[in-house]
């Protein structure tokens, strides 16, 4: 496999060719069998959808009424577009707060787009393709932590042809550009911007020094010839969504891992403990292994097993190591939601992002407890799995020694196995997770399966598909939610219906045009980011098709929308620049800055020139509150 077709494919493709993912996964039967066996059908799919959808919390008709029942989405919803540029609801306005390359010290050098800069360069700036970001506010300084997920090597390497890594100093800068930019930021004439020198600001890379805490620190699996107490990792990349904790830190979670290693021998085994991870023995995605033997299988078999965990940091200590938290598992982690169970538990809810893979939640040994030191609770708790039912219950699997035949290192270092040992319930791409302030309730996004394909059978017509996602393939995923019984998130059982289910009314009459609450004005493909605010309004954001034709025609460029979870109602709030995607928010202490992240846009957004990567800020125009 050559370095231009790794470039080409995204990370699921990849993992893919090594161990590919199941057509159909679980969720889909055990919604099949409960709406089929409800009847919900009757009235046809998208009628039957649409009762299911509103299941628990309100019946389709009073859905269907939400409509007609004042709003609190006090917003004029702004139409699907593809420009390239941010559109926004009259009233409001946005600025880009910082963008790939952007200097966060005053020694740094501004970015150079014809080159890519240097590893030197990039080390002093803002790192590539933003997503997941918190806002801290610490005595009124104010300090924005933002993930820096992967790079564009196209533009990181622009004086190569076709992005090439050909140097050692390409790899330095490549590794740069990966994991989390962390810097403080002041609002001054109306306008956020970076303070550049402020001991806050801190980069860390894929080889910043972190801390193995947890069941698998020490363990023979962890350890690497520059660590052999397996105690010490170096970096963190892929980082996709993050957490932030009532104690004052921030989760970073480590996505696709896997594609970052290879083998310099061809006639190496690859275990199938990492094929089920996606590593691969081919040529690393960004050619790594070049200049740093750790990213070698052949040289270091045990540097993958040091990731694909949740790194805690503390954005307000620059000196501090981070953390990896391998209680949390092992897996390509979307986010870390994190809600404190009214018996002071900490609950962390996870999703791991690949097609047939599983919904996670930790729950802590200690209980929080304000003014406290709460700095390990991460480190050691219960892990436990998914399993939905088709009477609309569904339970926690815990995770240990007696369930799974493993120990408990072993569980956090291969938690899919472990998940798969117990029968935890196969989804579509659980990707970010949120929690409800102000109610015991969690929501995921199931993104999509575009692998889900018809099969013609023995007599040559399609095979059929059912229930609440009766699509042939799930182009344009859902939202599923549950609330624990008795109002309590620690507790191992709970009832599950689906917010919503995304679709395209405009071209399709049935179960293809989504569920009751989406409509040809808000219609919207492969929900991914997922956040709460305050007032328990649900922000959805897209990471899917923008073509704007065919089965998406219609639907614009990726985009923001807010929903209401107890009418149902769904409003479309921003709509990003051409190619892009929407993914990350965290709003100000006052509520009245939005923050978001504005992932690998691909026309010449923002400057009209080479496309960057950026955090912006939406505010209103008045000053009020966002929403």
């Amino acid at each position: 496999m050559t370095i231009e077709r790794k470039q080409d494919l995204s990370f699921d493709e990849l993992d893919e060719l090594v161990r590919p993912a199941p057509e159909v996964v679980e969720f889909e039967k055990v919604a099949n069998k409960m709406v089929s066996r409800r009847g919900f059908l009757s009235g046809g799919a998208a009628v039957g959808a649409s009762a299911f959808v509103m299941g628990s919390t309100f019946g389709a008709a009073q859905a269907m009424a939400a409509h007609h029942q004042s709003s609190r989405l006090a917003f004029d919803m702004v139409k699907a577009t593809s420009a390239d540029t941010i559109t926004l609801p009259k009233g409001y306005t946005w600025q880009v707060v910082a963008s790939w390359g952007d200097p966060l010290w005053s020694k740094g050098v501004p970015l150079d787009t014809k080159t890519g800069g240097t590893g030197a360069s990039q080390e002093m700036a803002f790192g590539d393709n933003n997503d997941g970001l918190a806002f801290f506010n610490h005595n009124g300084v104010f300090v924005l932590a933002v993930n820096n997920e992967y790079v564009n090597p196209k533009t990181l390497n622009a004086n190569r042809e076709g992005g090439e890594t050909m140097t050692a100093d390409d790899v330095r800068k490549n590794k740069a550009a990966h994991g989390v930019s962390i810097m403080e930021i002041a609002k001054y004439d109306g306008k956020w911007s970076i303070i550049k020198d402020s001991k806050f600001n801190r980069r860390i890379t894929a080889d910043t020094e972190m801390d193995i805490t947890g069941p698998a620190r020490g363990h023979n699996l962890m350890k690497t010839s520059a660590d052999p107490r397996g105690v010490l990792a170096k970096g963190t990349w892929n980082n996709c969504g993050q957490g932030q904790t009532p104690w004052g830190t921030y989760l970073t979670c480590e996505e696709n891992f896997n594609s970052y290693f290879a083998a310099s021998d061809d006639s190496y085994q690859l275990p199938d403990e990492l094929k089920r991870y996606g590593v691969s023995t081919s040529e690393g995605r960004y050619k790594w292994e070049m200049a740093d033997d750790r990213f070698d299988l052949v040289k270091e078999p045990n540097e993958p097993n040091r990731f694909g965990y949740v790194v805690e940091i503390d954005p307000m200590n620059p000196n501090s190591r981070p953390k990896k938290r391998t209680a949390l598992g092992r897996f390509k982690h979307e986010n870390a939601e994190v809600t404190i169970a009214a018996n002071g538990h900490v609950v962390v809810y996870l999703g791991d992002d690949e097609r047939g893979e599983f919904l996670y939640r930790f729950v802590s040994k200690g209980k929080y407890q304000v003014g406290a030191d709460n700095s390990d609770l991460l480190a050691e708790g219960t892990l436990y799995v998914a399993r939905f039912h088709d009477n609309n219950r569904g339970e926690w699997l815990a995770l240990t020694p007696a369930t799974t035949g493993m120990t408990e290192a072993e569980i956090a270092i291969h938690t899919r196995q472990a998940a798969s040992k117990v029968g935890a319930t196969t989804m579509d791409r659980p990707e970010w997770v949120a929690a409800n302030p102000n109610k015991v309730e969690a929501y995921c996004c199931l993104t999509n399966n575009k692998n889900r394909g018809v099969k013609p059978n023995a007599g040559g017509d399609a095979t059929p598909a059912k229930g609440p996602n009766p699509r042939a393939k799930n182009n344009f995923g859902q939202i599923v939610r549950w609330e624990p019984s008795n109002e309590d998130h620690t507790a191992n059982d709970f009832k599950w219906d689906l917010f919503v289910m995304a679709g395209n009314p405009a071209v399709f009459d049935d179960a293809y045009a989504g569920s009751a609450n989406v409509n040809k004005d808000n219609m919207f493909n492969s929900p991914d980011g997922l956040k709460f605010d305050r007032n328990g309004l649900l922000w959805i954001q897209t990471d899917g098709n923008y073509s704007n034709e065919g089965d998406f025609a219609g639907q614009g460029n990726n985009q923001m929308l807010v929903g209401d979870t107890e009418t149902g109602e769904i409003k479309r709030f921003m709509v990003g620049p051409t190619k892009c995607e929407v993914t990350g928010s965290a709003w100000s202490s006052d509520n009245s800055t939005m923050f978001v992240s504005i992932q690998h846009p691909g026309g010449t957004w923002p400057t009209g020139g080479t496309p960057l990567s950026s955090v912006i800020a939406i505010t209103r125009e008045d000053g009020r509150a966002i929403v």
